[in-house]
């Protein structure tokens, strides 16, 4: 055990907290270390289909939204991997997702400050020491560490979310995280179903369709959304990941944040609307040469699920919202692009007591992201419920990591915005006066 404490601790290292560690390292005075459990960083390879791109602009990286200078920046990889210029010819905002997954790699593999095969099984706070002692296992070589830190940041992120229904059923069932995985081995099913919705189900809808058809495999998207909502991405919709909606959401009571969140899944949850359009015109060349086996269907949510032991197929049964009836789908196989759901990490039961919780017993972060009553236990893309849906938005991670960094210094190591909207979110402050433009009195 060494006797050394870290100001900061890092645990798991997804693309926020991989933010984190780029900008904490080169913080005078603050010492840091990031652990994951991977053997090294990668994101979402399941994911990981050739055209497939970021959301959210190149600068919107790990580092350049606080510090345009630093050396962690995706202008300096791009630039040290000489391909800056083509780049810059290219003329796209938006990074393929695999190149976003190599520059992250870069990045990690730069840092001084991050240990890989690293597990945290548990986490204490030591009483004498002021600090807590992380139980740390190898998982290279099965050794035991222990790591102490003053402050630590919870950057595990969300789970697979799999339906009850469809636990236990075997063969050919899949959540979307894995698609690439098992991509050959559903190809050669008779028929691909996708139940879901969001971005991620219209990529692999994309991707299964290109090859579809009456000597391939018939393939089915249902999901229970009223339709293919598309990503709402026009400029004032935009000023609501900032500061100002932070502060202004963070402030409603919690009852309003719950349905806020349930009416906003097309700010974060919608499909990019060039995919839509993609889909629809392949759809219509493949029908050219013939028609086209694939359904496609909204209004549907998945009720149940079970498989046939005659025919080893799944029969799934839906029920269709708007006409209130029911109605029983067969498929070969299953891809569930059924989204991610924040877990607690079991590392935490050693500091329950210490953690703030709301009257759903939900995790309760402060403002500045801190979840414990000192303020010490910091969280990165957790529960929507406190700070909206930006929190698993990839442009507001350098943001959100200058706030951290504040509160674990005591400084501003690197400038906080606090207004970068036009609009306003919320009535005046008591005593304000909201001001009309004078133009009739004029």
């Amino acid at each position: 055990m060494s006797d050394s404490i870290y100001d900061l601790v890092g645990i798991g290292l997804g693309p926020f907290n991989l933010s984190l560690a780029c900008l904490a390292e080169p913080v005078a005075g603050l010492s840091s270390l990031f652990l994951d459990e991977n053997p090294d960083f990668d994101w979402h390879p399941g994911l990981m289909m050739d055209d497939v791109h970021l959301q959210t602009p190149f600068m919107s990286d790990l580092v350049t939204l606080a510090d345009p200078t630093s050396r962690y920046s995706f202008l300096n990889y791009i630039k040290q991997q000489g391909r800056l210029y083509a780049f810059y010819i290219r003329e796209n905002f938006f990074l393929l997702r695999r190149e976003y997954n190599q520059y992250c790699q870069w990045a990690a593999g730069q840092l001084s400050n991050v240990a890989f095969n690293r597990h945290v099984s548990r986490i204490e706070f030591d009483d004498a020491r002021e600090c807590y002692r992380l139980t740390v296992r190898r998982n290279d070589n099965g050794g035991r560490e222990t790591v102490l830190a003053r402050k630590l940041v919870m950057g595990t992120g969300p789970t697979p979310s799999i339906p009850a229904c469809c636990e236990g059923l075997g063969e050919n069932v899949i959540h979307a995280s894995d698609y690439l995985k098992h991509k050959a081995e559903l190809q050669q099913q008779g028929g691909i179903t996708l139940v879901g919705s969001g971005q991620s189900a219209a990529e692999i809808f994309y991707d299964l369709l290109e090859q579809a058809g009456p000597d391939s495999y018939r393939l089915s998207w249902l999901t229970r959304s009223p339709r293919f909502f598309p990503l709402e991405y026009t400029k004032l919709t935009l000023e609501m990941t900032s500061p100002e909606y932070v502060d202004y959401f963070h402030g409603l009571p919690a009852a309003s944040r719950d349905r806020l969140i349930a009416e906003q899944k097309q700010l974060y949850k919608g499909i990019n609307s060039e995919l839509i359009n993609d889909i629809h015109d392949l759809l219509y060349r493949k029908r050219l040469a013939g028609e086209v086996p694939v359904v496609l269907m909204t209004n549907s949510s998945l009720t149940g699920a079970h498989r046939d032991r005659v025919s080893n197929r799944l029969e799934l049964d839906f029920h269709h919202h708007e006409q209130q009836r029911d109605f029983r789908h067969q498929t070969s196989s299953l891809v569930l692009a059924t989204g991610y759901q924040y877990r607690e990490p079991y590392c935490l039961d050693g500091i329950s007591d210490r953690l703030r919780r709301d009257d759903q017993d939900r995790l309760d972060p402060r403002r500045d992201y801190s979840i414990d009553q000192r303020g010490d236990v910091f969280i990165q893309n957790g529960p929507l419920h406190s700070h909206g849906f930006v929190t698993p938005d990839l442009g507001m991670a350098c943001y959100r990591n200058a706030c951290i960094l504040r509160a674990v210094t005591g400084r501003e190591p690197y400038r906080v915005e606090k207004r970068i909207a036009f609009q306003e979110f919320g009535v005046p402050e008591a005593g304000d006066v909201v001001l009309e433009a004078r133009r009739e009195s004029a």
